[in-house]
């Protein structure tokens, strides 16, 4: 189940970030945890919409993700990450299905982007299940979280794709 961010996730979110796994994987920290809490939590911008993944309304926090929206060409590129608890049991695929779906239907994007290290094998399984086409692979792309540069797959899905 996807919901809105609350402060109570603050405990939660912080002991995830913690996971060797998702800091390798993930960009170094810009924001606190408070602040990361309340960027997803706050759409009015129009440039992200954002959910923390439960299992039921109010339950423990075993993911995020995010839709980075650009509105002037009604793209999008999509960011995930599941707490180590949650790996294994299909939580990423279900939560990008959901987002991409609510960002097509509601947002009114036509194209979603999904971006990965190569070495990040889960990644590109998560992106196959969830109906994201691999497109190629983009050289020395992203500065990861053990500071050096990958090169990434780059998939995406469009709204006349296929569920």
């Amino acid at each position: 189940m996807l919901r809105a961010p609350a402060p109570d996730d603050v405990a939660a979110v912080t002991e995830a970030f913690t996971d060797p796994a998702l800091q390798l994987w993930s960009p170094p920290a810009a924001v606190t945890v408070p602040e990361w809490i309340d960027e997803r939590a706050d759409w009015s911008s129009g440039r992200r919409v954002g959910w923390v993944v439960s299992d039921a309304a109010g339950g423990p926090v075993l993911g995020s993700v995010s839709v980075r929206v650009d509105a002037s060409t009604d793209n999008g590129m999509i960011g995930y990450w599941t707490a180590p608890a949650a790996r294994g049991r299909g939580v990423a695929t279900r939560s990008v299905r959901a987002a991409a779906r609510f960002a097509f239907d509601v947002v009114g994007l036509y194209r979603i982007e999904l971006a990965h290290a190569v070495e990040n094998t889960a990644s590109c399984r998560v992106a196959e299940r969830s109906g994201f086409l691999l497109e190629g692979t983009l050289r020395e792309a992203y500065l990861y979280g053990d500071g050096r540069r990958h090169d990434e797959h780059l998939h995406a899905k469009l709204r006349t794709d296929a569920d």
